[in-house]
């Protein structure tokens, strides 16, 4: 195990009507002007939104409103947003929604006290200042209700890129699995791979002798694979989504990838594809993952087989491993598809012929891409070949 720090300051409020608190925790958190950002339609259809802002007014805090938050949430509404907070003197961000909500809440949060463009973080920039955030969770999925991270894609040449610090940590995050009933079968499946992605990217790792960690991350990939199925058989299953919720939490903050080093290229992979495509994300990476494990299985035949083994419960080929790493690959891929996911460009939309595009959006320098494996340009090339290939 290597060197770390951890810093997760988050507080949570779980359960049932949560939501309903929202004004009560904001005042705890110091907020007096309050941008409520929220996507739309189901937000607004199912009477969530007048909840939360009627928990506002119960507190008199002050607020303004900015909805329109899409998947793949987009730049220029960051952008207005930060125009928003400014005039109106906002000083506290609250996302009601999923991922893309809070990313965008996250972008608008990093943008008001900074003097340039908002997207020199998403370059590389370190954010040195932030307003606080928080959020109500409404989609499980992208783990942004606790995590230090936020992805944006810039209307300008459709380029998706993420930035993180922990300044950008919610504050606090409400989280009522029963506001999850209402998602589609579709969007839990994207929701279910992408906390899975999450966890991979720091399941597959150089670094030796993170029992703890190992356990950690087969615990919440398990209960992936359990829970899953429940919540797509009946939506209205509220253990089943109360333990998804709170598997794309520990997915995501990052307790499951301290002391060991993580990859995240096929995020970085898959971040070309929903740029170019507009594709759901979750998608995006059971396209890719699978492609990506059989192009890197025999950089550590051991740890697949293990993967394998653990978390699909193949029986170990001592003699032959790789066996059993090609069986927990494709027990994955049988998953991936149980739930309704893609593994293939065919499935998902995308096009063979595109992949020099893909790699050219990537802007692949000498460094590469990836720890686990630092991919060059022509291994991305394959990876992206095998992922237009499958079927």
């Amino acid at each position: 195990m290597i060197n770390f720090n951890f810093h997760s300051p988050t507080y949570f409020e779980f359960g049932r009507e949560t939501e309903l608190k929202a004004g009560s925790l904001i005042e705890r958190f110091g907020g007096k002007k309050v941008l409520v950002h929220y996507g739309g339609g189901s937000v607004v259809r199912s009477g969530l939104l007048d909840n939360v802002l009627k928990s506002l007014d119960e507190r008199n805090i002050s607020y303004v409103q900015l909805g329109g938050a899409v998947p793949n949430p987009r730049s220029g509404l960051v952008y207005q947003g930060i125009d928003l907070c400014r005039k109106e003197n906002v000083d506290f961000i609250l996302a009601v929604g999923g991922g893309s909500a809070i990313d965008s809440a996250k972008a608008i949060a990093i943008g008001v006290p900074y003097e340039g463009d908002f997207w020199d973080f998403y370059e590389g920039k370190k954010i040195e200042k932030a307003l606080p955030v928080a959020t109500i969770l409404t989609l499980t999925a992208a783990g942004s209700e606790a995590s230090s991270s936020s992805v944006i894609t810039h209307e300008n040449g459709m380029v998706k890129r993420g930035t993180g610090s922990n300044l950008i940590r919610p504050v606090f995050s409400i989280l009522n699995p029963e506001l999850t009933t209402s998602v589609s079968a579709y969007q839990t499946a994207c929701g279910s791979t992408d906390m899975f992605a999450h966890v991979l990217e720091r399941y597959f790792t150089n670094t030796k002798n993170v029992e703890i960690t190992d356990r950690i991350c087969e615990g919440i990939m398990l209960t992936i694979i359990n829970e899953t199925p429940k919540a797509l058989a009946n939506p209205n299953n509220y253990d089943a989504r109360a333990n998804l919720m709170w598997a794309g939490m520990i997915a995501h903050n990052d307790i499951c990838g301290v002391g060991r080093e993580q990859d995240w290229a096929t995020h970085q992979l898959e971040h070309e594809l929903s740029a170019l495509y507009d594709v759901a994300h979750g998608a995006g990476l059971a396209v890719m993952f699978p492609a990506w494990m059989k192009y890197n299985m025999k950089q550590d035949v051991m740890r697949f087989a293990q993967f394998a083994v653990r978390v699909f419960g193949c029986e170990m080929d001592f003699q032959q491993p790789e066996n059993t790493a090609k069986e927990g690959i494709s027990k994955f891929e049988q998953f991936l598809k149980s739930i309704g996911m893609p593994i293939g460009f065919r499935e998902l939309g995308a096009k063979k012929e595109d992949i020099p595009t893909l790699i050219e959006m990537l802007k692949l320098d000498s460094n590469g891409v990836g720890s686990f494996v630092n991919l060059s340009k022509d291994d991305v090339e394959k990876i992206y070949t095998l992922a237009a290939e499958n079927d």
